[in-house]
């Protein structure tokens, strides 16, 4: 009998304390295992995406916040420097700040906060190449759990795909915002690469002598900076034409036409030689003067050095090592790939004139789509007349951003005519087509994406209009974008690589 007794009373305190861990709360008045909901916010400055992660607000509990900064010019995540978190209202507040990231491009602040109501949530980022301050308004301090649950609910699965700034920063990955520009009227046509005054240079021999080449397997299309030393011409040891003997020889001359130069300038200066004896001696002096200077010129022990005048490439080499060379002979061409003319050609019945050109693009060798008017280049001209034989109108555009592709190469051309008109574009390259549609990459959130549908219209160059499908101010992949739809396709959502 006393055991039984035991055993009741056992159980009346077990099934008391499973009473009493049903109506267990926290200390702020909440029930345990309720979950504080956590909050995310993406904001885009000029230089900074930051994707924020941080449980609600609430009076007296500490809120650790995962604040990813990725710095947009490159995409990669901010690897040094400090975040300073602060919670501003009315003027006042508090503030934390953390030196040095958690992992790379990942912060880890936190706030305490001290009264209920709206606040302003600023983060200040400073890196040893920039500094950026980004807030978020509006953000709210509850005053218990209980009163965030019901504001906030719980947290809800994001249908969208889930893509996280760890992968992001892995791959080349980019990112732009949609925009409403000007977009043109195109034509579609091809054009040339040609040389440019003053994109070549011929070298030619300063003396006679015998060509030493400098550069190891020196041939064309070796890549040469601005002043480099390329070739010597050597007349050590010839009979004549020696380049020693007449530098002696014009140095000897110009010593003594100096020498009477000086002595009939004092002279006429005291008005015993008349003016036309004088001007006679200083012709002299100074023909000796800059012959000998031309011949010292670029003379290094003893060999007249030829160097490059501009950084560029060699087009042409019209000597061999071991060539005797007279002077005047032509040795090398130097070419630079910074200045070149595009010369495209189309029907007349377009009626471009100069008047209503409104742009040219051309691609370049890794197909990008590029702007004449980079780097200052502009349109030249525009041809008026046609030959029976190409009864084409000629267009040409100086190009003055460096243009790796050879000369007489062919390029794809748009150039854009008339009245522009105002709509939605985004960079051609954020573009993905299946069978003849388009859709694109559509950044919800910092680690969240969207694959939509768009309807094209016009491409100017490096943008393509959009009808339907982007709203401005919206943010689309332009590099990435296929990992970012094999991701929607893994039918899996990647673990997160930070704390949560």
């Amino acid at each position: 009998m006393k055991y039984i007794i035991i055993v009741l009373a056992f159980l009346a305190m077990s099934c008391n304390n499973k009473a009493e861990d049903a109506h267990a709360h926290n200390e702020d008045g909440s029930h345990v295992g309720e979950e504080i909901p956590r909050l995310s916010h993406t904001i885009w400055t000029d230089k900074t995406e930051l994707f924020v992660e941080f449980p609600a607000l609430i009076v007296g509990n500490g809120s650790k916040f995962a604040a990813h900064f990725t710095v947009l010019d490159n995409h990669q995540p901010v690897r040094d420097g400090s975040v300073t978190v602060s919670l501003i209202k009315d003027g006042k507040g508090i503030r934390n700040m953390v030196d040095a990231p958690s992992s790379p491009g990942i912060f880890s602040p936190a706030i305490q906060p001290k009264e209920a109501g709206n606040y302003q949530l600023v983060f200040e980022l400073a890196t040893p190449e920039y500094s950026d301050k980004i807030s978020i308004d509006d953000v709210v301090v509850y005053a218990t759990t209980d009163e965030a649950l019901e504001a906030l609910g719980t947290e809800e699965e994001d249908e969208g795909i889930s893509f996280l700034k760890e992968q992001a920063w892995k791959i080349d990955f980019q990112t732009a915002p949609v925009v409403s520009g000007k977009i043109y009227d195109v034509i579609n046509t091809s054009g040339v690469w040609m040389p440019s005054p003053g994109s070549t240079k011929s070298l030619a021999a300063k003396s006679n002598g015998v060509v030493d080449f400098k550069v190891n397997n020196l041939t064309e299309g070796t890549a040469v900076k601005q002043g480099q030393l390329l070739m010597s011409l050597n007349s050590q040891g010839l009979a004549s034409n020696n380049l020693s003997t007449d530098i002696a020889s014009a140095k000897a001359t110009f010593q003594q036409a100096k020498s009477e130069y000086e002595r009939k300038k004092e002279l006429y200066e005291s008005k015993i030689v008349p003016k036309s004896e004088f001007e006679k001696v200083e012709s002299s002096f100074e023909i000796a003067k800059a012959n000998y200077q031309s011949l010292v010129s670029g003379v290094s022990g003893g060999s007249k050095q030829i160097r490059a005048p501009f950084d560029g490439f060699i087009k042409s080499i019209t000597v061999s090592n071991g060539d005797y060379v007279e002077q005047g002979v032509a040795l090398v061409t130097i070419g630079t790939h910074q200045s070149r003319v595009l010369k495209a050609q189309l029907a007349p019945n377009y009626g471009l004139a100069m008047g209503n050109v409104q742009g040219i693009w051309y691609q370049d060798n890794d197909n990008l789509w590029k702007d004449v008017t980079d780097a200052e280049g502009k349109i030249l001209s525009i041809g008026k007349d046609v030959e029976r034989e190409n009864p084409l109108i000629s267009v040409f555009a100086e190009v003055n951003a460096n243009v790796d592709m050879p000369i007489g190469s062919l390029t794809p051309v748009q150039i854009a005519m008339g009245n522009a008109t105002q709509n939605t574009m985004i960079p051609v390259n954020a573009l993905l087509e299946d069978y003849g549609s388009y859709s694109v990459i559509v950044q919800l959130s910092g680690e969240s994406f969207e694959r939509r549908p768009v309807q094209i219209g016009k491409r100017n160059g490096e943008n393509v209009e959009i009808l339907e499908g982007l709203q401005v101010g919206e943010v689309v992949v332009t590099t990435g974008a296929y990992q970012v739809k094999m991701a929607s396709m893994s039918g899996s959502t990647p673990a997160h690589g930070h704390e949560h």
